[in-house]
C-alpha cells in the first residue's frame, strides 16, 4: 500500500472515532446544517463534516486515542450548560481546526513526497531509459567507430600501398628516363660516327677513283714500256744473232790471248828474283761508333766484323749527324736498288754501302744484342723538308724470332706519335708473311718490313718520284708525319751505341 493509501486510512479512523465520541451529544440538526471543513489536495476535494456535542458526556476514555495525529483532540467538557458548552464546543471547533489544519499541512506533504517521489521514480526510469538507449547508443557508436577504424585502417594500408607503389613506379620511370637519356647519347655519338664514317667512305672513294685514274695513266704507261721492251727484245735478237756470227771471230782472239798469256806466264817464272810490294793491312771495326773514338770522323764506308765471328761486312758510317758514330742499316736516295726482296736478301743485305743498300738483319741483330743501341730515321721529301724520329732503345730478335722489332723512348720532328709498328712486330718479306693482316702487306706494300696489319710506315716500299696528281699506297711512307701519301725523296735509318 502507497503513503497516500495510509494517509486515507489514517484519515478515516480519526474521523470514525470523532464521530462515536460525538455523535450522542448531537440534537434535532441534519447533517447539512453541520460546520464543514473542506481540503483542495490536487485535483481532488475532500470535504470533513465537524463533529457537534450532544447530551451525552462520554468518558474521558473514549477521547483517549492511539494515533499520535489525534493526541491534540478537544478534551473533555465539562458539565456546564449553556455557557460552558458553548465555549467548550468552540475549543473543540478551533482544536478541531486546528487539526484539520495540521492533518491538511500533512497531507500536502505527504501528497508532495509522494509526487516528489513519482516524479523521481519517472526521472529514474526515464533516466534509465535515457541511459539504456545511451548505453545501445555508444555500444552502437564504439561499433560503428570500430568498424571505422577498420575501414580507415585498410584506407591507410591501401593508401600506403598506393604510396609505395607510386614511389616504385617513379623510381622505375626515373631509370627509365636516365636510360632512355643514355641511348639517346650512345646514338647521337653513333650519328656522329656515322656521319664521321660516310664522310670518310666519300674521301676514301675518291681517293680510290683518284687511283684508279692513276693506275689506269700507269697501264698505259706500261702498255707503251711493254711496246717499247718489245722493240729492245726484237732489236737484242738481231744483236744476239750478230753476237753468234762474231762468235767464233771471238773464239779466235781468245785462241791467241791464251797463247800471250802462257808466254807471260813463262816471263813470270823467270823473273823470280823481282818479290810483290805487301798489302796494306785493311782496319776492321765493330761498329762506326767504335772508328769515330779511334779518330776517323769522316763519312764514308768502312768495314765492321760480326761480333763474336771473324767474317765482316761493309757499312756506311754517317760521322757528322748528331755528333756522329751512326751506322746506316738502310740508306735509299734515288730508287736505283729494287727493295722488294726476299727473306734470304733482307738476312745478309743488298745493294752498295756508298749508295742505297739494306745492311742486313742477321748482323743488325747481332750487333744489336751486345749492347744498348738507338735508332736515328731520317726523312727528306721532295720540297727538300727534313725530319727526324729517334728511339732511345733499338733492338731486333733473332732469325727464330722472326727479327722482332722492339723499340721505345719515341722523340723527334716527324709526328706528334711514332709511325713504327708496335713493339714486338715481326718482320715480313714477299715470301714470308709475318703481318697481323690476311692481306699479306708484304706484297700489297711492296718491300720488307715490320708491317703488323700493314701499319702506318713502310721505308722500303716502291720509290716513286715527284707526282703529287697521283696517290700510291705501296710507295715509302711515314703516316704521322705527313700522311700516308706524302712522297718521300731520300730515308736513312742509322743506330749507334745508347752510350756514345
Amino acid at each position: 500500500m502507497g503513503a497516500g493509501g495510509a494517509l486515507l486510512w489514517l484519515v478515516g479512523a480519526a474521523w470514525a472515532a470523532m464521530v462515536l465520541g460525538l455523535g450522542s451529544h448531537l440534537k434535532g440538526k441534519e447533517s447539512l446544517d453541520r460546520p464543514q471543513h473542506q481540503v483542495q489536495h490536487g485535483p481532488c476535494s475532500y470535504t470533513f463534516l465537524l463533529p457537534e456535542l450532544g447530551g451525552c458526556y462520554p468518558s474521558t476514555a473514549e477521547y483517549q486515542v492511539s494515533n499520535s495525529l489525534q493526541r491534540d483532540a478537544p478534551s473533555v467538557p465539562e458539565p456546564k450548560w449553556p455557557a460552558k458548552r458553548l465555549q467548550q464546543l468552540e475549543n473543540i471547533m478551533e482544536n478541531n481546526t486546528q487539526w484539520l489544519q495540521k492533518l491538511e499541512s500533512y497531507i500536502q506533504e505527504n501528497a508532495k513526497m509522494e509526487l516528489a517521489e513519482i516524479q523521481f521514480n519517472t526521472v529514474q526510469n526515464h533516466t534509465a531509459a535515457i541511459l539504456e538507449i545511451g548505453s545501445s547508443l555508444l555500444s552502437q557508436t564504439a561499433e560503428q567507430t570500430r568498424k571505422l577504424t577498420d575501414v580507415e585502417m585498410q584506407v591507410l594500408n591501401q593508401t600506403s600501398r598506393l604510396e609505395i607503389q607510386l614511389l616504385e613506379n617513379s623510381l622505375s620511370t626515373n631509370k627509365l628516363e636516365k636510360q632512355l637519356l643514355l641511348q639517346t647519347q650512345e646514338i647521337n655519338k653513333l650519328q656522329e660516327k656515322n656521319s664521321f664514317l660516310e664522310k670518310k667512305v666519300l674521301d676514301v672513294e675518291a681517293k680510290h677513283e683518284e687511283e684508279l685514274h692513276g693506275i689506269k695513266a700507269e697501264k698505259l704507261e706500261m702498255q707503251s714500256l711493254l711496246s717499247k721492251q718489245t722493240q729492245l727484245i726484237w732489236e737484242l735478237e738481231q744483236h744476239l744473232a750478230i753476237a753468234s756470227a762474231n762468235n767464233t771471230v771471238l773464239q779466235r782472239q781468245q785462241a791467241s790471248l791464251m797463247d800471250t798469256v802462257h808466254q807471260l806466264l813463262s816471263l813470270v817464272s823467270q823473273c823470280n828474283q823481282i818479290s810483290p810490294a805487301p798489302q796494306e793491312e785493311q782496319k776492321v771495326f765493330r761498329d762506326c761508333g767504335a772508328a769515330y773514338k779511334l779518330g776517323l770522323t769522316a763519312s764514308g764506308v768502312y768495314t765492321l766484323r760480326f761480333p763474336n765471328s771473324t767474317a765482316t761486312t761493309r757499312a756506311f758510317c754517317d760521322m757528322e749527324t748528331s755528333g756522329g758514330g751512326w751506322t746506316v742499316i738502310q740508306h735509299r736516295k734515288d730508287g736505283s736498288v729494287d727493295f722488294h726482296r726476299t727473306w734470304k736478301e733482307y738476312k745478309h743485305g743488298f745493294g752498295s754501302p756508298s749508295g742505297e743498300y739494306w745492311l742486313g738483319n742477321d748482323f743488325i741483330h747481332r750487333l744489336t744484342t751486345q749492347g744498348s743501341y738507338s735508332l736515328r730515321i731520317q726523312l727528306r721529301d721532295w720540297d727538300s723538308n727534313e725530319a727526324y724520329s729517334l728511339y732511345g732503345h733499338f733492338q731486333l730478335g733473332s732469325e727464330e724470332h722472326l727479327y722482332r722489332l722492339h723499340v721505345r723512348d719515341y722523340s723527334g720532328t716527324a709526328g706528334r706519335t711514332s709511325s713504327l709498328s708496335p713493339p714486338g712486330t715481326a718482320f715480313s718479306t714477299k715470301d714470308a708473311d709475318n703481318d697481323r693482316c690476311g692481306c699479306k702487306c708484304a706484297q700489297m706494300a711492296t718491300g720488307g718490313w715490320w708491317f703488323d696489319a700493314c701499319g702506318p710506315s713502310n721505308l722500303n716500299g716502291i720509290y716513286y718520284p715527284a707526282s703529287p696528281a697521283t696517290v700510291r699506297y705501296n710507295g715509302m711512307k711515314w703516316h704521322y708525319w705527313k700522311g700516308p701519301s706524302h712522297r718521300l725523296k731520300a730515308t736513312t735509318l742509322m743506330i749507334r751505341a745508347a752510350d756514345f
